[in-house]
């Protein structure tokens, strides 16, 4: 397939999903009080990361009133021996009875809760989802691939610059990244650009790599200088095979080469360094999201976190020891995709999975098929 935008015929299929899989209770509702603005929730189980957020509705948009986020490392192990382990599936549990009673304390109308990639790979991932909906009475769709990039460029696309004739949106999640070109050409002349369900991708991919499975694919023994830059090229150039293996090494690449691209990345990765790299004493949500950065900034901050021990990146306050452990999986493959889609500027964007939910739902609500606009947000949730 060419590279070439003026040759792209609607959106590619890339990667392993050959049929989605089986859908479960994708939206649910109750009766709220009559006379009062409706209440949304979105819950997003990752293979690291339970989060919640729920909103208001507010004329054409909506408003943050509530969040959670709470790391469940819900895939730790998986990689190695294929199954949830039961101190994982414990700690997700007890996060996602915590979203319940937020949800219903705060009359939640309509929600959709979501799980990811360490439910898709697991062998006992739908026994997990039977326990959740038995302990918590929440029911987990279990999404594709596929609807996991579309839901994060529906999440996201507001903070595409519309100059530009291309946008990748990169969602670097805990088991898997997921990779959409958008065609922002057809955002600029009003095709496919307010209607929520239909962002204009062009392509996408998913690679099943992400900095947890990254991270013990490719596991720390060795902390000298020469260790970390060994263990850093090697977690690279096991990205760059995924890549190739996926069959997008090449797609769009000209356009970028032009000059006539940029990266819109949503993922803790990106926040991360973005926080970093504007040295905030705590991480700032208003100061991050939508941020740009140049594309030279985001590898230089990439490459210094993995020159770092494990220590030295927990002590940083943006980083944290919780997530210290990980990030350097994420610059690897934030540092690959800025080498193979060079790119003078990045956009940072602390929404995606659960903002492109509430999205659908209101709109979904409103039966006008239409965006709404976030009006609000909270501080100091990734």
């Amino acid at each position: 397939m060419s590279d070439d935008l003026t040759s792209a015929k609607g959106p590619q299929k890339t990667g392993s999903e050959a049929s989605p899989p089986r859908r479960t209770g994708q939206r649910h509702r109750r009766k709220g009080p009559s006379g009062h603005a409706k209440t949304f929730g979105a819950l997003d189980l990752g293979t690291n990361n339970c989060r919640l957020l729920i909103a208001k509705q507010t004329g054409s948009g909506y408003r943050i009133i509530d969040s959670f986020s709470r790391v469940v490392r819900l895939g730790a192990g998986l990689s190695s021996t294929g199954m949830l382990s039961q101190k994982a599936m414990d700690a997700a549990v007890d996060a996602i009875k915590i979203c319940a009673a937020k949800m219903k304390a705060k009359n939640v109308v309509r929600w959709r809760c979501i799980a990811t990639q360490a439910c898709r790979q697991a062998g006992n991932g739908e026994e997990f989802l039977k326990r959740v909906k038995a302990e918590t009475g929440i029911t987990l769709e279990l999404i594709s691939p596929r609807v996991e990039a579309r839901l994060a460029v529906m999440g996201c696309l507001a903070l595409a610059d519309k100059t530009k004739d291309v946008v990748m949106v990169f969602d670097i999640g805990g088991g898997s990244s997921e990779l959409s070109w958008v065609d922002l050409r057809r955002v600029r002349s009003g095709e496919g650009a307010e209607r929520v369900h239909r962002p204009p991708i062009s392509a996408w991919a998913s690679l099943p790599t992400g900095v947890v499975t990254l991270s013990e694919a490719i596991p720390s023994t060795d902390e000298s200088p020469e260790g970390l830059a060994a263990r850093y090229e090697a977690m690279k150039e096991h990205v760059r095979g995924l890549i190739r293996d996926a069959g997008c090494e090449s797609r769009f690449t000209k356009t970028f080469a032009e000059g006539r691209g940029h990266l819109i990345g949503t993922s803790g990765t990106i926040t991360s360094l973005a926080g970093i790299y504007l040295e905030l004493p705590y991480y700032q949500r208003d100061k991050v999201d939508g941020l740009w950065m140049n594309g030279a900034d985001v590898t230089e901050v990439s490459r210094r976190m993995a020159s770092m021990t494990v220590k030295e990146r927990g002590n940083i306050s943006c980083v944290g020891h919780d997530r210290a452990s990980l990030l350097v999986a994420g610059c690897a493959i934030m540092d690959v995709l800025l080498e193979m889609w060079p790119a003078e500027k990045v956009r940072v964007a602390d929404r995606g999975l659960r903002e492109g939910m509430l999205m659908g739902l209101i709109a979904s609500h409103n039966k006008s098929g239409r965006a709404p606009t976030r009006k609000g947000d909270k501080n100091g949730e990734r």
